[in-house]
């Protein structure tokens, strides 16, 4: 058992210097997963509007909203993760990239 927990402890140490972009990563496949529903409800909601107005709305979520989620959500999250003992980082982060995976499967994303 200290074995294991030894090389968990080790590999969260190797990949801390990483913490910035896994959390771009996890925030960014959130974003594919759950931007579909954003969009199909976006859809429901401007039906029927003119063209100019749900392409301008689409764009400033799309673009603009998803974009500042991404670049505001990110930092947020990698503070949260580098705060975690090393032996845990492991653990939260395959759990939830495999979380994210399994919604998405669920969801048929993938």
């Amino acid at each position: 058992m200290d074995t294991i927990i030894g090389l968990l402890s080790d590999f969260g140490q190797f990949i801390r210097p990483w913490m910035g972009d896994i959390a771009t990563a996890m925030v960014a496949c959130l974003l594919v997963v759950f931007g579909a529903d954003i969009n199909r409800l976006l859809r429901g909601q401007l039906s029927g509007t003119n063209f100019i107005l749900r392409t301008a709305v689409f764009i400033l979520i799309n673009a603009f909203g998803f974009g500042f989620l991404i670049v505001s959500a990110a930092p947020w999250l990698s503070r949260q993760l580098s705060q975690l003992p090393n032996v845990w980082l492991v653990g939260v982060i395959v759990t939830t990239f495999v979380f994210i995976g399994t919604w998405a499967q669920r969801h048929r994303q993938i």
